[in-house]
């Protein structure tokens, strides 16, 4: 089978390419070049030249054909304008959720099936399974065997078409000897260290990354007290609904440079010190660019009990699971963020929603997120967290 693999320059790619070539494939490697601007990546940390280049020697280590792609404008209309969009209407998106879904799996997918592949491969930490239901094959998303390193939170709005065309080679390895087969063959990349930041990208500061399309803007910070919380959220008939605030709820303790810039449940950048516990956002208010902290991880106006998806923005991975309207399945696990460890909950559909019910309150539901809910180590599906 001719599959093309997408070598981002980093080891898990790499030993993803010499596992399909050792199991008798066609590979061929192929760099997406998806972002030039480098002026707002720190110390130039993960350079685009520089992936590129350790992509093509890890090629020419494996003799495998390679070539760079540039899909730079795609990148730019379907996943920066589109972060760009969501934080300025006061939302958290997540780039690489989308960068899998607009990508890689579509527009790349596209391109290696123009140079005949049949098949797309990266070095995700997450497996593929066939499940038969009425008699009709469907695929599965699994964790990755390493807990670790699992990635299926990134790959949870993969359609059926999509992951029918997927390989995932590493998924029934630790990253620790993913690292021992790089060394054992000798590939360029054995050592180098796990690219962080935006997909593609790198390491940014997001304030210098959204201003290029947001403006700094200096608003009020406000501290919401312990006790104004608590009584807001008993009182709230909602519990899937973020509390709302106002000024007279709080006292001023400091300014910010845009509100856009944050989101619920970030400590970091808030720099108002002088506290007996850390600040956390509870709200971002871009309307009127105000900011409400409160402190202490258990802050009430941090902890939510559900949250609640647009319909129209929930994506089953395999559509026969889907909820009937009215319907409360059985227990699932949640995931809101990546690294998350999976959090026990109860998944409802009710109107033109889909509601997660948790088990234990969660801290720094943002909306504009993924929640993905998992059946023990199959992703079954995500949606985008509503305001």
């Amino acid at each position: 089978m001719r599959i093309v693999v997408g070598l981002s320059g980093g080891v898990d790619s790499s030993v993803a390419a010499w596992l399909l070539k050792e199991a008798g494939h066609d590979v061929i490697g192929i760099f997406m070049r998806n972002w030039h601007d480098e002026t707002v990546v720190i110390d130039n940390a993960c350079p685009w030249i520089d992936d590129a280049n350790d992509a093509m020697l890890v090629a020419s280590h494996l003799g495998i054909p390679f070539q760079v792609l540039d899909l730079s404008v795609q990148y730019k209309e379907r996943i920066v304008d589109y972060m760009f969009d969501e934080y300025a209407a006061g939302r958290t998106p997540n780039p690489d959720v989308l960068c899998n879904r607009e990508i890689k799996f579509d527009v790349f997918l596209r391109a290696a099936q123009d140079v005949g592949a049949e098949a797309v491969a990266t070095g995700h930490y997450c497996r593929k399974a066939i499940a038969e239901v009425n008699g009709v094959k469907e695929y599965q998303l699994l964790s990755g065997v390493d807990s670790n390193k699992d990635q299926s939170y990134f790959l949870c709005q993969l359609t059926q078409a999509q992951l029918a065309l997927a390989h995932f080679p590493i998924g029934e390895l630790t990253k620790p000897r993913v690292r021992e087969i790089a060394t054992e063959i000798g590939l360029p990349t054995a050592n180098k260290k796990d690219s962080q930041g935006l997909c593609f990208i790198g390491k940014v500061r997001l304030p210098d990354f959204l201003q290029q399309a947001l403006e700094p803007k200096t608003g009020a910070i406000i501290e919401i007290p312990v006790e104004t919380a608590a009584a807001k959220k008993a009182a709230s008939p909602d519990a899937s609904m973020p509390l709302k605030w106002n000024a007279q709820d709080g006292q001023v303790v400091g300014q910010h440079s845009g509100a856009h810039y944050f989101t619920v449940g970030q400590r970091r950048g808030i720099q108002v010190g002088g506290k007996p516990d850390p600040l956390f956002v509870i709200e971002k208010n871009v309307e009127t660019n105000t900011l409400y902290v409160g402190q202490g991880e258990t802050h009430p106006g941090l902890l939510r009990s559900g949250l609640r998806m647009q319909l129209s923005e929930t994506h089953w991975i395999r559509p026969s699971m889907m909820l009937a309207d009215g319907e409360k399945t059985r227990a699932f696990q949640f995931r809101i963020r990546y690294r998350q460890p999976l959090q026990a909950g109860t998944l409802e559909r009710k109107g033109d929603f889909l509601y997660v019910w948790f088990n234990a309150p969660q801290a720094g539901v943002a909306s504009g997120q993924f929640a993905a809910w998992y059946d023990g180590s199959e992703c079954m599906g995500s949606g985008v967290i509503a305001s």
